[in-house]
């Protein structure tokens, strides 16, 4: 039997198949390792939430050297004191944040004095140039996510009245945003001042995540408020980025959102990409429309043919699939995260370890490290306190059951108060290899690093019900009544055949939309599926007599072919 990726039930799904070739190590003790590492992990939330409190809010984030504050989300991070707007109150983006990781937390009384205060004082009529990605994700996706909890009546987070006031603040927010869209091309530009538009002579380059990375929060804004034109907008975005890819199915990291041409034709799945692809996935779960699960399902087998190479994945041309830049970029390690949604547990397990070798190696994990030199990139050996590492093993622990994955986050939890914790809160590092501390508390430590650790070692918030957590942690419950229709393969239950009710023969898991389920498929060797793309070859032996009895290679993904002697295999180079 096979797992449908019907969208509601892809995360249950993974968890369930998994569950029956990984022995549950469930034991007193490791219960009692959980409960106190969750503990640890909370300390570190509300030691690093309260100095915000107490030192910055309601700006931007915490400086915690100096115990002060940054509005960093705009440029009024770079105006002095005196030199702000006369009507600027601060925005309070690690409150909005926080708001999420304080419901799973299970602290109600702050979540509630969070929402009273926005509701209050939080006001985007103000003069302010704001990057529209960043804003996007943690103010936008905050308040939504805060929205969706507080009408949710199972998690009893409120106990007064709550009248829609953060869903009022998102709508505003998001009709701030639409005049970025109002492009020759439709791709949004990547500033926006919130008062005045797109300024003049406002700059035109624009980054892939930034404008293939707004669906999930705009979609759902057009969702709850029945305004269809913040999806719109988005959508168009990403359609017409998609249509700007290569023929190899690969898009650039940088580009021009007036002529629609690209700037840098470097790809990769990391800075400026990343979240690209995790967008068209979970844009697929969340709301049920086949064309992000199509887009996506083009783009990682590409992501798997041209940017792999063993557990790393380098950057590549995107017109001539050649490798460009042979280094690891630290926002690349939320992709073993995505690989468990997608069934590729053994892929995602392999760059996992290495991650964490780095990490282990330097004690937090470099921003960039150069692979083909093995040592760490000359002018970014900093860590900003990121929290990609931490999902990624989050989700595998889901996925597997494994302990060793609880050890991981013991570790890093052991490093960032060994490291980064001082009296103030927790301070970004600049150099890994010195240790030297920058003064800078970002606010997604606590909407995301915090926030997956806790759920690492206890998973009761996402224990009875599907959520998807956005690119900033943000959860958000996926409901059938977003769904635009089932897809055709969906059937009642979380355990079906496909739709032929078998497995069929010449046919990849992503293409039938089924998890991998590689012990469920051991009976029929010839069916055996060792990755999401990979389709068997005809023969157990892997002879042939055409290419058409070749199948796809599990790692690269690449179609394997016919030799003159008779034998499927990888013969042809890219």
């Amino acid at each position: 039997m096979s797992c449908p990726l019907h969208p509601k039930r892809l995360f249950l799904c993974l968890l369930i198949s998994l569950a029956f070739f990984v022995v549950d190590p469930s034991s007193q003790h490791l219960e009692v390792k959980k409960k106190q590492m969750r503990e640890k992990v909370r300390e570190m939330f509300y030691h690093a939430y309260d100095n915000y409190m107490t030192y910055a809010f309601p700006h931007d984030e915490l400086k915690p050297l100096t115990k002060s504050f940054t509005d960093s989300l705009s440029e009024l991070g770079n105006l002095k004191l005196e030199h702000l707007p006369t009507d600027y109150n601060g925005s309070a983006v690690t409150l909005v944040e926080s708001l999420s990781s304080l419901a799973i937390l299970g602290n109600s009384t702050e979540f509630e004095k969070g929402i009273l205060w926005l509701s209050e004082n939080l006001t985007f009529d103000i003069d302010a140039r704001v990057n529209l990605f960043e804003c996007n994700i943690r103010v936008l996706g905050g308040l939504i996510s805060a929205h969706l909890l507080a009408i949710d009546p199972t998690n009893r987070l409120i106990q007064g009245s709550y009248n829609n006031q953060l869903l009022r603040l998102a709508e505003d927010l998001g009709k701030r945003f639409l005049p970025a869209f109002e492009t020759p091309t439709g791709l949004p530009y990547a500033w926006i001042n919130l008062k005045n538009g797109v300024m003049e002579n406002e700059t035109t380059e624009t980054s892939t995540s930034g404008c293939g990375s707004l669906i999930l929060e705009m979609g759902s804004l057009s969702r709850l408020t029945g305004d269809p034109r913040f999806e719109s907008a988005a959508l168009r975005a990403l359609r017409q980025l998609w249509r700007m890819r290569s023929s190899l199915d690969l898009l650039g990291t940088t580009l021009d959102v007036v002529t629609g041409e690209w700037i840098e034709y470097s790809s990769s799945i990391g800075a400026g990409v990343d979240s690209f692809y995790e967008y068209l996935l979970k844009a697929y779960i969340l709301f049920g429309k086949e064309d992000y699960w199509r887009m996506f399902r083009s783009a990682y087998m590409a992501s798997q043919k041209y940017f792999r190479h063993g557990p790393w994945y380098h950057e590549a041309n995107m017109w001539s699939g050649k490798p460009t830049y042979w280094q690891l970029t630290s926002l690349q390690a939320f992709w073993p995260g995505l690989q468990v949604l997608v069934g590729d547990i053994a892929a995602a397990n392999s760059s996992h370890r290495e991650f964490f070798h780095v990490w282990e190696k330097f004690g937090v994990l470099p921003e960039r490290y150069l692979l083909d030199h093995q040592i760490i990139h000359p002018t970014m050996k900093y860590y900003p306190l990121r929290p990609e590492l931490a999902e990624s093993t989050f989700y595998l622990y889901q996925a597997t059951k494994d302990p060793w994955y609880l050890d991981v986050g013991e570790t890093i939890v052991k490093s960032l108060n060994l490291y980064t914790k001082v009296p103030g809160g927790f301070a970004s590092v600049r150099d890994v290899t010195t240790m030297q501390l920058e003064d800078h508390q970002h606010s997604f430590f606590l909407a995301e690093t915090c926030k997956y650790l806790y759920l690492l070692f206890d998973d009761s918030f996402v224990a009875k019900r599907n959520y998807i957590f956005t690119t900033e942690g943000h959860p958000i419950q996926v409901v059938s009544s977003w769904h635009e229709k089932l897809p055709e393969n969906y059937f009642s239950g979380n355990w079906t055949l496909s739709k032929s009710g078998s497995w069929e023969s010449r046919a990849s898991a992503l293409s039938l939309q089924v998890c991998p389920s590689i012990a469920l498929n051991s009976r029929r060797p010839k069916q055996h599926r060792e990755s999401a793309c990979h389709v068997p070859d005809e023969q157990i032996n892997h002879k042939c007599w055409s290419n058409k009895e070749c199948g796809v290679d599990a790692t690269t993904c690449r179609l394997r072919t016919c030799s003159g002697v008779g034998y499927c295999g990888l013969w042809n180079p890219l």
